[in-house]
Order: structure tokens, then C-alpha cells, then sequence
């Protein structure tokens, strides 16, 4: 199979965005962050969205969104929730090849620091090793691929992305 684009998922910080936009480069692709294109269409924040209307109405935008994704050659970064949507991650599985970005618990909470200021979505009285029990499995379901991210540089962790990406497609 020729994979046409590269999905990043994985916790929140775990650098979707921040690959994403260095693989693409390193690739010659387009970057898509879902998250910003959502605000964009939406007229306001992620973090109002949610607050406003809720999570139920957040995960429905987000759907609708990546189902409607049209894209080729082209990474593309979701949200870390997407994998509790499973016509979106089905919608991403037919676009190409996912790639997870596996991050420690410690390592996430060094970079996330608080939830709430972070806008990770979580039921109350949550922890960020409860979020990661309970994602981890999903993340493992939908991957075809695994990136341990801890300890490495974004140069390492490119290189890795887009050997993956060659190694799998014929681009």
C-alpha cells in the first residue's frame, strides 16, 4: 500500500505539532494541525469551545472535521482524544500510514505541567497517568508505527518519521 500522508498521534505535548511541522519540511509535504484548523472554522478557542459547548460538541467538531480531510502528501496532527472517535481514526487510517509518539508519563508531565492551563481534555478529579491508562491502549490499536520520543533529539525523532514514511511508501 502507498501511503499519501503521515498522521501523528499520541498524549498532548508529545510533539505532533512541533514534528509534524519539521517532518513535513524535512518531506516537502503540507502540515495540518486539526486542532487550528477547528479554531479556525469555529472563530474561537479550543479551550472556549469546550467550555461553552462541551466535550460531547468539541469531539463531534473534530469528527466531522477529520472525515471531511481530503489531503495528500501532507502530515497531519490531531488532537491527543482522537482515538476515542473511531469513524475519525478510521478516516485517518485510510489517508495513510500513523505514527504514535510514545512520551513517559514523567517526560509529559515535565512539558504539560497543568491540565486545566493546558486544555486537556479530562474528567474531573483525573490525573495525567489516569489520561495516559486510559489512551495508551488506543494509541497501540490505531498505530502502525511506534516513536519512543524520550531522550531524543527533533533531529533524531525526524530522521525516524521520515524513515518511516520511505521505508512504508512508495511516495
Amino acid at each position: 500500500m502507498a501511503y499519501r500522508n503521515l498522521t501523528l498521534i499520541g498524549m498532548p505535548a508529545s510533539g505532533k505539532s512541533t514534528l509534524g511541522v519539521l517532518t513535513a519540511k524535512a518531506l516537502g509535504w503540507d502540515f495540518l494541525d486539526t486542532d487550528v484548523l477547528i479554531q479556525a472554522r469555529e472563530g474561537r478557542t479550543l479551550k472556549d469551545i469546550i467550555a461553552n459547548d462541551g466535550v460531547p460538541t468539541f469531539r463531534a467538531l473534530e469528527s466531522r472535521t477529520i472525515c471531511g480531510l481530503d489531503v495528500s502528501h501532507c502530515v497531519v496532527a490531531p488532537g491527543g482524544s482522537v482515538v476515542f472517535e473511531p469513524q475519525s481514526m478510521s478516516r485517518l487510517q485510510q489517508l495513510g500510514l500513523i505514527v504514535w509518539l510514545h512520551v513517559s508519563l514523567s517526560e509529559l508531565a515535565r512539558r504539560i505541567g497543568n491540565l486545566a492551563e493546558r486544555g486537556v481534555i479530562h474528567r474531573t478529579g483525573q490525573t495525567l497517568a489516569d489520561i495516559l491508562s486510559e489512551r495508551e491502549p488506543l494509541y497501540r490499536r490505531y498505530a502502525q508505527r511506534t516513536v519512543v520520543c524520550d531522550g531524543k533529539s527533533h533531529e533524531q525523532l525526524v530522521d525516524e518519521l521520515v524513515r518511516s514514511v520511505l521505508n512504508e511508501a512508495s511516495i
